[in-house]
């Protein structure tokens, strides 16, 4: 208790714990991408328990990883090489190497399991077939609720660790862990049902999303053969993604309203007079 206290008093204890949040939150906005996409596959009165049990697990196998930290940390230690290297940069490391721990090959099992369904889904929505719903081919849920709950675990576990390793980096204090990641999976929690809403509604935003997931698949698999692609480069194209397509979005809708006012003018114009 005396620790907890002398935590609660340190002022770095607080910005290490704000950081942390804010990192988190960012590092889980792909995770909550792939709910929501995975949720909006169901039977609508399944979509909203499947993302509450799916950020509910992603909130215990976090905390089950962080009472377990130095298995974690030791996923870094390399079990294997095949001794291929990249060409120096000018920092002298490789660019790419493949001495591989365990924490790289789930990073890539995790990568190419984006790239697949990513691409199984973008084959989906540029069926001719399809109804117009971006998720849903024949005006019918298209996945069963416990094979949603499988891939969120899947993609939950990688994500997790890549969150806990985060953790790590940033503090050694496992209160100031648990606290953040607590914290960060309930903002997932209030988030995730006004995304799926918003993605279900505009389908030009699910193919965007379905980007997303095939270039964070991509870093992903890049990460694990040693290829460390600054986040701060792919939060910010996803920024700038969004941003535009959210003009778009406020585009069509001003177009629509226009629109939809002329023909009241012109049904009102052409109404016979009493």
């Amino acid at each position: 208790m005396d620790a907890i206290l002398m935590l609660l008093s340190d002022p770095a204890a607080w910005a290490a714990f704000l950081t942390l949040v804010i990192l988190e939150v960012v590092l889980g906005i792909d995770n909550l991408i792939f709910i929501s996409i995975l949720s909006n596959k169901l039977p609508p009165h399944q979509q909203q328990t499947a993302r509450r049990v799916g950020i509910g697990l992603a909130l215990v196998m976090r905390l089950a990883l962080l009472s377990m930290i130095a298995f974690i940390v030791s996923l870094t230690t390399p079990v294997f090489d095949l001794g291929i290297h990249g060409a120096p940069d000018a920092a002298g490391r490789p660019g790419f190497e493949t001495q591989f721990s365990w924490r790289d090959l789930i990073l890539i099992a995790g990568g190419l399991f984006l790239l697949w369904k990513a691409t199984r889904e973008i084959h989906h929505t540029m069926d001719e077939e399809a109804t117009g719903d971006a998720l849903d081919k024949k005006g019918k849920a298209v996945l069963s609720f416990g094979s949603a709950i499988v891939q969120i675990v899947a993609l939950d576990a990688v994500f997790s660790i890549d969150s806990i390793l985060t953790a790590v980096g940033m503090t050694d204090e496992v209160p100031i862990m648990m606290a953040a990641v607590i914290v960060t999976v309930a903002v997932m929690l209030f988030a995730a049902d006004p995304l799926a809403r918003f993605i279900n509604a505009n389908p030009t935003v699910v193919m965007l999303a379905l980007g997303f997931l095939l270039m964070i698949g991509a870093v992903l698999i890049a990460d694990g053969f040693g290829v460390h692609v600054p986040k701060g480069y792919i939060y910010a194209a996803m920024a700038f993604s969004a941003g535009v397509e959210t003009l778009n979005i406020a585009s069509r809708r001003s177009r629509a309203r226009k629109r939809a006012a002329r023909e009241a003018a012109a049904i009102e114009r052409d109404a016979p007079t009493r």
